[in-house]
């Protein structure tokens, strides 16, 4: 892959470079919605994600190519002229990378010329954006010598979401992204960004990741009208408690006190944000006691909490989570990501992962029109040179 993509590299710039890096794409395992709750999320690096061949150039230009989208070209941008733009498409992820790095005060006098090639699925819900911001920002510390953490990357990965492309996300897939560890779950407090790595080891059982081929396109989707519901909802509550976010609040303290809220609806969003809270803590330790039957019931209690509170599922989704909990060897199953497409993850027993795609994707044509991809998630390091 490293060669193919240097020889690649040398064709399309005319020069050579041996600088490699990777930034990985990410599952989470549960906590689902509650980044922005302030609550606990546990998501995990995986093998899937972006590869990045870069060099500096002697002047102002900087020019960017996706292997994904060869259609496109090589596309120029210019130092000095780093503002969102719409038809820049994919770019405007490293482009909010550069403008913000150098909005600090860092120092990126020179252009360059940087090849992507994602093995992330386009709008799997993976987080190849995010993967592509972490891989820009170990670019540019690598080549300006910039001396930036890697918790300073994922905050400026985070700010470009937000504040560049105009996604309301919280940061847990940069987090994700650019502090992963190789067997390694993260437990993240979203408030704090307290975070504990917890071993992810499951034995004699897999993840498997199910792409439903559905695109999701968070901008479009409703994840920021979810997120309005859970805002409003927790201005309710604070009316009889004093409190920040959902994420404080326990399952017994919001049974006592939901009425406050009024709206039916409003109480199942923020029904949702509370219990899956819990679901992840519960889940931690679940994993550390190696309790996988457990994690396995956890998994499923998420997936049900986000069709019938939060309502971000699906069909497509629904289908496969459905499919995979009725096969045998499999302990539990749930959609992971904003919803609305994407993928779901379920842990199911390595000796029956062919026999399990093959069940799990012939209900899914049959029900849906065509057929999901299914792939094994090993949990790996974050983001890297390589």
């Amino acid at each position: 892959m490293e060669n193919e993509l240097e020889e690649l590299f040398h064709t399309l710039f005319g020069v050579e470079s041996k600088d490699v890096y990777f930034a990985p794409g990410r599952i989470n395992l549960i906590g689902e919605h509650t980044d922005y709750n302030g609550g606990y999320v546990f998501p995990a690096a995986i093998t899937i994600g972006t590869y990045g061949v870069a060099r500096k150039r002697e002047d102002q230009m900087i020019r960017l190519y996706s292997k994904n989208f060869a259609e496109l070209g090589i596309i120029e941008l210019s130092l000095s002229n780093l503002a969102y733009k719409d038809e820049d498409d994919w770019t405007n992820y490293p482009k909010g990378m550069i403008h913000f790095l150098i909005e600090q005060g860092h120092v990126i006098d020179q252009g360059m010329d940087i090849l992507f090639y994602g093995t992330i699925p386009n709008g799997a819900g993976l987080s190849s954006s995010a993967s592509i911001e972490l891989l820009t920002g170990v670019i540019l510390n690598d080549l300006f010598d910039l001396n930036v953490t890697m918790l300073d990357l994922v905050i400026i990965g985070k700010r470009v979401e937000n504040d560049f492309i105009g996604v309301n996300s919280g940061i847990m897939d940069q987090f994700a992204i650019g502090m992963g560890q190789l067997d390694h779950a993260i437990l993240l407090d979203t408030n704090t960004l307290d975070y504990e790595m917890v071993p992810a080891e499951f034995g004699e059982y897999v993840i498997a990741i199910m792409n439903t081929n559905k695109r999701r396109e968070l901008a479009d989707s409703k994840y920021n009208e979810r997120r309005a519901e859970c805002e409003m909802a927790l201005s309710r509550l604070q009316t009889v408690r004093s409190i920040e976010s959902l994420g404080e609040l326990t399952e017994e303290y919001f049974e006592q006190n939901k009425n406050v809220i009024v709206d039916e609806r409003l109480i199942r969003r923020a029904k949702h944000a509370v219990t899956e809270n819990q679901r992840t803590i519960k889940a931690k330790k679940a994993l550390v006691n190696n309790d996988l039957r457990k994690f396995g019931q956890l998994l499923n209690a998420s997936h049900a909490s986000l069709r019938d509170d939060y309502e971000v599922t699906g069909i497509e989704l629904d289908t496969l989570v459905e499919a995979a909990q009725k096969q045998t060897g499999v302990l539990g199953a749930r959609m992971t990501g904003a919803g609305f497409g994407g993928c779901a993850i379920a842990l199911v027993k390595e000796s029956e992962f062919n026999r399990f795609t093959k069940r799990v994707g012939k209900a899914y044509q049959e029900k849906i029109g065509y057929p999901a991809d299914f792939y094994i998630a090993n949990v790996d390091d974050g983001a890297r040179k390589l």
